[in-house]
């Protein structure tokens, strides 16, 4: 019997080129992610500062910036594709895949209702009022927590505040979504990207334990899976297990694991503002995980 190689077995040798976009910072826990997963393979990012937050959009625009944003990192050379925004991925998630499958896997972020509603407690559901007022947020809830109770909660101004870094305004922010919350929530589901940039403040901001469910890891778990079953196309003489589908929901509960034993090689190499070369913004240095995704940039930045 021929036992299968890992994932990371499967993708040592590659290095990829993976493209994140976002309105603003909610990618850069996920690019931080990746990097961990898969820590040879290249970063590029692509976020959006002139339409921010995409929340304000209408479901037509965001679309239209999601593929753009695609459109500049493939160009770039992205050979997969990570939304690192829940409200773009509901709203934009099948038209990018449309247009860049099967040839550039495309990875949307879900939030982590399933796994909450796997404690048998009640939850509540931070994130945008976009995305808590969706479809698709209300048909998660139903197939996972049909029986538990489950508490929406928009979260105004929240992702704003963390893109300015701006201690006073986040407080306030988490001040509202924790008043808005109900006692009887055992957990809190991120539905945003952003919000994890600020979990050790969500935690704190309450006067109870509450437990936090966020995606970074789970998605670039996925990754990996994808970019492994692509490398197996173009060589069918390897062997892997077959990738999870990529509608599934993701447990975020499982650590990554490291791809190889040698020293990372992955970098930070393209960083897109509204389509523009740039820079990431100044803000991005007042989280722990942003310092860590600087630390990526290359040499001759």
């Amino acid at each position: 019997m021929i036992n299968a190689p890992t994932v990371c077995q499967t993708l040592a040798g590659v290095s990829p080129t993976v493209g994140l976009l976002d309105s603003g910072l909610g990618l850069v826990p996920f690019a931080v992610a990746v990097h961990h997963e898969l820590p040879h393979a290249n970063l590029a990012l692509a976020m959006d500062p002139e339409f921010a937050p995409y929340g304000a959009l209408t479901s037509a625009q965001i679309e239209q910036r999601a593929l753009f944003s695609a459109r500049t990192l493939v160009d770039a050379g992205a050979r997969a594709l990570v939304i690192a925004c829940n409200t773009a991925s509901v709203h934009a998630l099948s038209a990018v895949r449309e247009e860049f499958e099967p040839h550039v896997p495309v990875i949307g972020t879900v939030p982590a209702v399933k796994p909450a509603a796997a404690t048998g407690a009640p939850f509540a559901v931070w994130a945008t009022t976009a995305t808590t007022g969706s479809a698709y947020q209300r048909s998660l809830i139903s197939m996972y927590a049909g029986d538990i109770n489950v508490y929406p909660v928009a979260c105004a101004g929240l992702a704003q505040a963390i893109d300015s870094a701006d201690p006073e305004t986040i407080d306030i922010a988490l001040s509202a979504a924790v008043t808005a919350t109900p006692r009887e929530a055992q957990s809190i589901v991120l539905g945003c990207t952003h919000y994890g940039l600020v979990a050790d403040r969500i935690e704190a901001a309450f006067d109870r334990p509450v437990a936090l469910f966020d995606s970074p890891q789970a998605v670039a778990r996925q990754l990996a899976r994808r970019l492994a079953a692509q490398v197996v196309s173009e060589d069918p003489a390897e062997v892997v297990p077959a990738p999870q589908s990529p509608q599934a929901p993701l447990s975020p509960q499982v650590s990554a694991t490291p791809q190889a034993s040698t020293s990372p090689t992955g970098r930070l190499t393209h960083v897109f503002l509204s389509g523009k070369p740039g820079r990431l913004p100044a803000a991005v240095e007042a989280y722990s995980v942003g310092r860590e995704l600087l630390a990526l940039r290359k040499t001759s930045e």
